[in-house]
């Protein structure tokens, strides 16, 4: 294993186009510190968002792992190039006759996107860490460690997403295309929704059934989370509204990601290993 991802390391490093956008998804990621230094000072209106509990522990899993995911898009692009140069530059064939078989190439690929997936959650985790030591109100051990769950979330959240990206660049073929499909797939999705909530059911039902498409079940992993935040929660209650909404992360939703991650590497293999390379 440890070879494999060597190779792929080697190959992503020596492409200039993915060594900025690895680098620049990374800056990125710690970019959302820059939040802290965001204030505003109108005549007697003074606001610092460091200061509305964004940073406080254990919310600050929850914004954190929310907001950086957007960022998941850099490494897709990264991943659907990665496939594309093997089949433009023949790489792809010139590790088959060298000896990988296809089974270890895909493994090599899926190796990659678990280890984008772990750096990236790791760094969130530091990134977080040091936000919430700085600006938290709350640095009891007990609490800092709390809600955890949203890291896991956001780790599996990751691999799915990267994993529909692999096999959209293996059965594509072309990035430029495979970043189209996906796009389309994200409309597909919502117009399936649409249909869905205006001929049959109701919203509930509707978002249950929703949840077993790839695409929504990745977000459902991480719900928003500014309705959570307390200056959110007092304004609402100032008007008599009430936010009853859950959170959390559920095993189901792991496990709806998961299966379809185990979907997307299977049918990546299966597509290698009856094409014509």
């Amino acid at each position: 294993m440890k070879r494999l991802l060597q190779i792929e390391f080697i190959k992503l490093w020596n492409n200039r186009a993915s060594k900025v956008l690895i680098i620049s998804y990374f800056v990125l990621l710690t970019s959302i510190a820059l939040v802290a230094a965001i204030k505003f000072d109108i005549g007697p209106v003074k606001f610092h968002l460091a200061d509305q509990g964004i940073f406080n522990f254990p919310y600050i899993w929850h914004f954190n792992t929310f907001i950086t995911a957007f960022f998941k898009l850099f490494l897709a692009i990264v991943i659907v190039s990665m496939m594309s140069n093997e089949y433009s530059n023949k790489t792809i064939k010139q590790n088959l006759i060298d000896g990988l078989s296809k089974k270890e190439f895909i493994l090599s690929k899926f190796l990659t996107v678990i280890s984008f997936s772990i750096i990236s959650t790791l760094f969130v985790f530091v990134v977080s860490l040091i936000l919430g030591i700085i600006y938290s109100d709350f640095n009891e051990l007990s609490i800092i460690f709390t809600d955890l769950e949203f890291l896991l979330a956001f780790f599996v959240k990751l691999m799915g997403f990267f994993s529909f990206c692999l096999f959209l660049g293996i059965l594509v073929k072309r990035s430029a295309f495979a970043l189209g499909f996906l796009i389309l797939w994200q409309i597909l999705e919502g117009i399936v929704r649409g249909i869905i909530r205006w001929k049959l059911f109701d919203s509930d039902t509707t978002d249950a059934i929703m949840g077993f498409f790839p695409l929504q079940s990745m977000f459902n992993l991480i719900g928003e989370p500014f309705t959570r935040l307390g200056a959110v929660q007092s304004m609402a209650s100032q008007i008599g509204e009430k936010f009853e909404l859950d959170y959390h992360m559920h095993w189901y939703q792991i496990l709806i990601v998961l299966t379809w991650t185990a979907i997307f590497i299977y049918c990546s293999y299966i597509i290698l290993k009856k094409r014509d390379l």
